[in-house]
């Protein structure tokens, strides 16, 4: 009676806590099916997972995104008695206060003296003494659906480290904003990495719980292990859902317009060209100081998320996407090619183009993109080389979802 009176209130403050997100101008009530404030993230199902982990030792898998309404998903357990024996960190650290790629140490939590353990520092992967006093693992973290965007690196090794030592993990399920297409060549397995894990496109139209249920379906874990997994469903949502998550899932990556490009300008990552990093429009402008024919500018500076970003101090010459409606975007449901190849058909050195330490081609998954863009074809010509492919995946993957 106590647990059910009080999921009942809890359930009610993140309800009132989320209220409904207002659609931006730009988008039609008429086209929007759902908005965020109308999902319901898996964490919030309180009732579908708590008599799973009453009584055990739990271990989390989170970060700053992991919330019910306003209150941590840690808060929620703590004031319900669970007992969380550890906190497992990926990049950008629990609270999301570390750069892209920065190595972090393993610490204790200051707010509740849980010890964390980063799987972005000396290791990705749990160790069996990590899980060694562990139940039940909780994973929670908000994705966004891009094959380089490494939280689902994360989730690989958990699970395949909760498969080694039969620890059961509980994936509480969150919307995928770039959820609504697939496109992108799939990864060669030559480029396997940590931007890399999966045979999959560049954008593969899950959420991160059917995702996981591809990598188990799949035999993707080490020997083909299965883990022992649940996926705790989202509410009132589907695959063309406009979802605008309610906190920033990285440092840079600060609004859903920049979600929305991410998969389309992280290109750019393996190229000497700046995608904002450094200014408050990340993966919403592109430029550098050798594209002369631009009247946009913009300069890079050090700040959170970007203690050294690319071109920094100089003034780069390009492209604003600010003013690019979600709406636009979010319809195209295709990774736009365009800016790409207009940048290196603008870029003066093309030798220097593409980073000669091949991080285009691990972003891409393959060496083909850099060699057709450089051949000169089209983006249509391009996308025709991967559709046989991403059919393929297509039907496969329609084994995995658990939203219409």
């Amino acid at each position: 009676m106590y647990y059910t009176l009080l999921i009942t209130f809890l359930i009610a403050i993140s309800q009132s806590a989320c209220t409904t997100t207002p659609i931006p101008s730009q988008i039609s009530d008429s086209e929007v099916k759902e908005v965020s404030g109308e999902v319901r993230p898996g964490a919030w199902q309180l009732q579908e997972y708590l008599t799973d982990i009453e009584g055990k030792k739990i271990g989390l898998v989170v970060n700053h995104t992991s919330t019910i309404g306003n209150r941590h998903l840690v808060d929620t357990l703590l004031s319900l008695n669970m007992k969380i024996i550890r906190i497992f960190s990926p990049e950008h650290g629990f609270r999301c206060n570390a750069d892209a790629g920065a190595h972090i140490e393993d610490e204790k939590d200051p707010e509740t003296g849980i010890p964390i353990v980063s799987l972005y520092g000396n290791k990705q992967k749990p160790s069996q003494a990590d899980l060694k006093a562990i139940d039940v693992m909780i994973f929670d973290i908000q994705d966004v659906g891009a094959r380089f965007y490494t939280y689902i690196s994360t989730l690989h090794y958990v699970m395949e480290a909760c498969a080694e030592v039969s620890k059961t993990i509980l994936l509480l399920d969150r919307p995928n904003p770039n959820g609504h297409y697939m496109d992108g060549p799939i990864r060669e397995d030559t480029f396997r990495s940590f931007v890399g894990m999966h045979p999959v496109p560049v954008v593969y139209g899950m959420t991160i719980g059917e995702y996981a249920q591809m990598i188990n379906g799949e035999g993707w874990l080490n020997e083909g292990i299965k883990c022992d997994l649940k996926v705790v469903k989202c509410g009132n949502y589907d695959h063309q859902t406009i979802y605008d998550p309610p906190l920033a899932p990285s440092p840079n990556l600060p609004n859903l317009r920049s979600i929305l490009l991410y998969p389309s300008l992280c290109f750019f990552e393996g190229t000497p060209l700046s995608i904002g990093r450094g200014t408050t429009s990340q993966f919403q402008v592109i430029g550098h100081p050798d594209i002369k024919d631009a009247t946009f500018t913009f300069i890079p500076k050090p700040m959170f998320g970007a203690a050294n970003p690319k071109l920094k101090n100089e003034t780069c010459y390009g492209e604003d996407l600010t003013g690019l409606s979600i709406e636009s975007i979010h319809n195209q449901q295709e990774i736009n090619l365009e800016y790409v190849i207009r940048f290196y058909n603008r870029f003066s050195d093309k030798t220097s183009f593409f980073n000669q330490n091949g991080w285009f081609d691990k972003l891409a998954g393959t060496t083909s993109l850099r060699k057709e863009i450089i051949a000169g074809k089209s983006a249509k010509e391009i996308r025709a080389s991967w559709q046989t492919d991403l059919v393929n995946f297509a039907e496969n993957r329609l084994k995995y979802l658990l939203y219409p």
